[in-house]
């Protein structure tokens, strides 16, 4: 009697062990789960920070003229252009360097709309991007192409420097040497 007694209370005390098991594994997983939750409401909660503000042509227009003693420069890009990411870092960089020397840099995205807030917000959150960015909503794209400049075929990326004497228009990639090289002659 005492041995079934024995290997009664064992069986009960395996059973409480493994159900205290599985609810251990389900606590935890509601944990992991409340967790992810709470990090994806975070990264929403960040990206409603950054401000984006959205022009047709007509809008962006005023901003690719001057008649400050300002020199500009804008860059037209996409995050889903590889070339216009990867020389992102650099007009940072630039805006990092030159932010003393009357020089402002403005980046123009290209993204879709419907992707302003699944990707383009994120991607400047993310990169932490200090340039002010603004996105172009404007799909008569063969209209404004030729308005920035007529030499534009309309790929990406695309720069201009311009201040009130001069402007000069670049349908190619730049590294830090060449963006800085070229923006130069337009601070003498």
């Amino acid at each position: 009697m005492k041995f079934i007694f024995l290997e009664n209370m064992k069986k009960i005390l395996t059973l409480i062990t493994i159900v205290a098991l599985v609810a251990c594994k389900e606590k935890e997983k509601q944990t992991i789960s409340e967790k992810q939750n709470q990090s994806i409401k975070s990264a929403e909660a960040s990206v409603e920070d950054v401000t984006l503000d959205v022009y047709d042509f007509n809008g962006l227009e005023k901003l690719l003229s001057t008649q400050s003693n300002k020199t500009y420069v804008v860059n037209f890009w996409a995050t889903w252009c590889k070339p216009c990411v990867k020389e992102l870092p650099y007009f940072e960089k630039l805006r990092a360097n030159y932010q003393d020397k009357n020089v402002e840099l403005l980046l123009v995205s290209l993204d879709f709309p419907n992707k302003y807030d699944s990707k383009l917000k994120p991607f400047i959150k993310e990169h932490n991007i200090q340039s002010k960015v603004v996105a172009l909503d404007d799909p008569d794209m063969n209209t404004w192409i030729p308005k920035v400049d007529e030499s534009w075929t309309g790929a990406i990326p695309a720069t201009i420097i311009f201040n009130k004497n001069k402007r000069k228009f670049f349908e190619q990639s730049f590294t830090y040497e060449e963006l800085e090289n070229e923006l130069q002659p337009f601070l003498n």
